[in-house]
């Protein structure tokens, strides 16, 4: 597992098919390459950042909830770290979503949330403050575009919304985590 493996399987899963998706993969995996001094386990959020949204490459859609396609093929497929399927299954407050669609039992017993609460926050972090196109954003911004796009009343706006409070607390502990580095 290298960040040069996962911006492979990444690219071959998205860059054609997905392109819009592939280049907010692109910037959120630049997020988390300039987290690296802050996390220990760089490497392994640098390749869950370059494939947290594998699971929406039409071939992968499986279950039509990308978190679960997403580190049910690394596992499958590609014999992936189980830490990495567990960061890429449960990214951004996943379980809340997956509540929703009635997949929480599934997602909890293939994947269990990662016990690393540090990793987990920057991977939202990344994510999070990431536009669709690739650019930074902030955390607010962020959830108020993805309930736009996907409607308050959809599945993932409604979701969204639930999982804000989480999101943005996890956002502020990465954000005072960086200020508080030395300079």
């Amino acid at each position: 597992m290298s960040a040069s493996w996962a911006f492979g399987v990444a690219s071959a899963e998205l860059a054609v098919p997905l392109p819009r998706r592939w280049a907010h993969t692109q910037g959120v995996t630049a997020r988390a390459t300039a987290l690296g001094s802050l996390i220990q386990a760089s490497e392994l959020l640098i390749c869950a950042a370059t494939l947290h949204d594998v699971g929406y490459a039409p071939r992968l859609a499986t279950t039509g909830f990308h978190p679960l396609d997403g580190a049910r093929f690394l596992r499958d497929e590609h014999h992936a770290d189980e830490r990495l399927t567990r960061l890429v299954a449960n990214h951004s407050f996943a379980l809340l979503e997956a509540e929703a669609r009635g997949l929480s039992d599934v997602l909890a017993t293939e994947f269990p949330l990662l016990d690393d609460p540090l990793l987990v926050d920057a991977l939202v972090y990344c994510d999070m403050t990431t536009t669709p196109d690739g650019h930074r954003t902030t955390a607010p911004a962020r959830i108020a575009e993805i309930s736009s796009r996907y409607g308050p009343d959809s599945i993932v706006g409604r979701f969204i919304q639930r999982a804000a409070p989480e999101i943005l607390a996890s956002v502020g502990r990465i954000e005072a985590a960086l200020a508080a580095q030395p300079r």
